[in-house]
């Protein structure tokens, strides 16, 4: 087994578990959950086969749903994200990186990762609350937890790769 797929695996069960056991129960205001899994998809490196970024990001997204009552809306979520994944980081990756560059700030820089990040977090958001509410019969309350989701969430994914920054993980 390789020293990547212990490490994803790591990051999956403490995302997983963290997730689960406690921003489950954070609802800021009734409208801001954070969903800190979308970290997962965000840190999968350049040309990783993409069957195995769906793999991972179906089975983390039912391992949530199983676990937090939402059939099928996490993992479809999460794996189109995980769908969307290697075009959009080709959109910020530096025409000289190399192949397997991993995507992090320290790789792609605090702009860009921000950039892509944002992006990504704000698909998934979209995505998410648009069917869990499977209408749009109150359009502000919805985009008031888009937006809020948005807001929390990516401020827990830069502080998550700010620590693994700085412990250099």
């Amino acid at each position: 087994m390789s020293v990547d797929v212990i490490k994803r695996l790591v990051l999956f069960v403490i995302l997983c578990l963290l997730q689960v056991l406690v921003l489950n129960h954070f609802h800021l205001f009734g409208v801001a959950t954070p969903l800190l899994y979308v970290y997962f998809v965000v840190t999968f490196r350049r040309n990783y086969p993409k069957w195995a970024m769906l793999l991972w990001s179906f089975a983390l997204g039912l391992l949530i749903d199983t676990f937090s009552n939402t059939p099928g809306l996490v993992t479809s979520s999460l794996t189109l994200l995980a769908f969307v994944q290697p075009f959009l980081l080709e959109l910020f990756v530096p025409h000289d990186a190399a192949e397997d560059m991993e995507c992090s700030l320290k790789s792609l820089g605090n702009l860009r990762y921000f950039w892509l990040a944002g992006i990504m977090t704000l698909l998934y958001c979209i995505v998410f609350f648009s069917l869990e509410t499977f209408g749009f019969f109150d359009f502000l309350h919805w985009l008031l937890c888009v937006f809020c989701s948005f807001v929390l969430t990516l401020l827990l994914v830069f502080i998550l790769e700010e620590f693994r920054f700085s412990q250099k993980i």
